[in-house]
C-alpha cells in the first residue's frame, strides 16, 4: 500500500518538507521514495504541488496522511470519498470555573456607600 506523506528536510529549526509517495511500511526518512509530488515550507506557507500526479496516486489507492490530506483539500485537490479527514478540534479551558470571567461578580461593599449618604445628610442639616 502506498502512502502520501511529508518527508522532513532542511536544517535545524528551519524545516521544509517534501511531499512524497512511498510504501506505507517504510519510515519517511528511509530514502526509498516512489515519487516526489511537491514541496511545503511551513514558515512561508509556500507549496508547490503536481496536482495531476497526486490525483493519479489517490485514484490508485494511495492513502494521504492527515496533514497532507488537509493541505491537499485546502489547495483544491479533489480527495476520494474514502479519505478520512481529521476532526476539527475545539479549544477548551481545562479549568473553566477558575477563569475570571466565570467568577461571580462582586458587588460594591455597602460600607463604602454609607459614608457618602451620611456626608450628604450632614450637609443638609
Amino acid at each position: 500500500m502506498l502512502a502520501i506523506r511529508m518527508q522532513r528536510k532542511g536544517r535545524a529549526h528551519s524545516p521544509t518538507y517534501r511531499i512524497v509517495v512511498q510504501e506505507a511500511q517504510r519510515h519517511p526518512l528511509s530514502g526509498r521514495v516512489v515519487a516526489e509530488v511537491g514541496n511545503y515550507n511551513p514558515e512561508t506557507k509556500a507549496l508547490t504541488l503536481d496536482k495531476k500526479l497526486v490525483e493519479k496516486y489517490l485514484s490508485n489507492g494511495a492513502q494521504p496522511s492527515t496533514r497532507v490530506a488537509f493541505i491537499l483539500k485546502k489547495n483544491g485537490v479533489k480527495l476520494p470519498k474514502w479519505v478520512k479527514l481529521a476532526p476539527v478540534k475545539k479549544a477548551t479551558a481545562k479549568h473553566a470555573d477558575k477563569l475570571r470571567k466565570n467568577q461571580p461578580k462582586e458587588e460594591a461593599p455597602a460600607e463604602a456607600e454609607a459614608p457618602a449618604e451620611e456626608v450628604a445628610d450632614s450637609a443638609e442639616a
